[in-house]
């Protein structure tokens, strides 16, 4: 696939991740019955749902702005890894809860999708595949 569909699929993936994890910011910062609820299950309630509400906040703005969208990307996905291992280990699957896990799947699929095309443009991983190669140092003998 060519550079331009690639950055065209990375921007959908980044969209649909802004907008699965911006729709619940309002309930998050706005203390929703339902999102209080789940967060009081956690044992996060209520600092660890406006942390996390904040979180994806930053992770929303980061995946917007191009030079960030790697580590919006990084962020999401990490915040999407957390809400998946708790549907598996506390909240469960059922009705509601389930919808809001299979977002959370889908958001988590997007930030990889865009973290596999953006890859290198992490430092670490820019300079091992940098276009110029580099000289390896040598003891002098």
């Amino acid at each position: 696939m060519t550079i331009p569909k690639l950055k065209i699929i990375s921007w959908i993936t980044q969209i649909v991740a802004v907008v699965i994890m911006g729709q619940t910011l309002f309930f998050k910062f706005s203390a929703h019955p339902e999102s209080v609820q789940l967060f009081s299950e956690l044992g996060m309630e209520p600092k660890g749902r406006l942390l996390i509400g904040a979180l994806e906040l930053v992770a929303c703005i980061l995946l917007l702005i191009p030079s960030s969208i790697v580590y919006g990307a990084l962020l999401g996905a990490c915040l999407m890894a957390g809400a998946v291992i708790g549907h598996i280990t506390e909240l469960g699957w059922e009705g509601p809860r389930g919808e809001l896990g299979m977002l959370a799947i889908v958001t988590l699929i997007c930030c990889g999708i865009t973290i596999v095309i953006r890859h290198r443009e992490l430092p670490l991983l820019k300079a091992i595949h940098s276009d110029t190669p580099t000289e390896r140092g040598r003891r002098k003998r």
